[in-house]
């Protein structure tokens, strides 16, 4: 989140890497105020909930805000890459949006695909974002798991004072955490994804694996989940 200066995304020394981005693809959605991306000198704006892909071998990083007293928010999912695609921007118009569910089964909700293959080229990193409508609480049912991929839900717009109860392990034992505003939580390729809420919410899922068929899931059915 910067503030009144730039900051630059700098590799770990886990990643024994010149520059984060050398063997790695990353994956950003602005969940606060408009800020900016600068990849290698081009800028990208990007407001409230768009997307940015930036491509392996891009050296150099910068996020910035355009109003210290709204600062953005950029939520970062990142995997190793083993071939460069262009850098792109992805705007809400942009997504491929599903709407799915219900209100009587309270999941109603739109799922935005925005940095998926049918959208753009990616090596191994999948986001999206998914919007729950009011009234609606459990943001995938029947739960599922898929062996060829992990994935990580980071929940945000939850109102104040509200949470999300998070499910995950194997669907024959399965156990649960309580998630709260601009939490993320990963869930291995065994485990489900779950989550309902004490209100509606949003939460954007990042998925890394060998696959890219989003499509591709193994669903329990909902009475054989304990």
């Amino acid at each position: 989140m910067p503030i009144t200066e730039p900051l630059t995304l700098k590799a770990p020394d886990q990643l024994k890497a010149a520059y984060f981005l050398e063997r790695r693809e990353l994956g950003i959605i602005n969940v606060g105020g408009p800020g900016r991306v600068v990849a290698n000198g081009i800028a990208y704006d990007l407001e409230y909930k768009e997307a940015l892909y930036i491509g392996q071998g891009t050296q150099d990083v910068q996020f910035s805000s355009h109003d210290d007293s709204n600062p953005a928010k950029f939520y970062l999912n990142s995997t190793p890459a083993h071939h460069s695609y262009p850098t792109r921007k992805v705007a809400r118009s942009e997504a491929e949006v599903v709407e799915l569910g219900s209100m009587e089964t309270a999941n109603h909700r739109v799922i935005n695909k925005l940095l998926v293959n049918s959208v753009l080229p990616t090596c191994q990193l999948q986001m999206g974002m998914t919007e729950l409508k009011a009234g609606s609480v459990w943001n995938t049912m029947p739960a599922h798991t898929h062996d060829r991929r992990m994935e990580v839900y980071f929940y945000f717009e939850v109102p104040k004072g509200q949470s999300v109860c998070h499910f995950m392990g194997q669907p024959q034992e399965t156990r649960h955490i309580w998630m709260q505003n601009e939490q993320a939580v990963i869930s291995p390729n065994w485990s489900i994804h779950s989550g309902a809420g004490t209100s509606n919410y949003t939460f954007i899922w990042g998925m890394a694996g060998e696959n890219l068929d989003y499509g591709d899931m193994d669903f329990c059915a909902i009475t054989d989940l304990k």
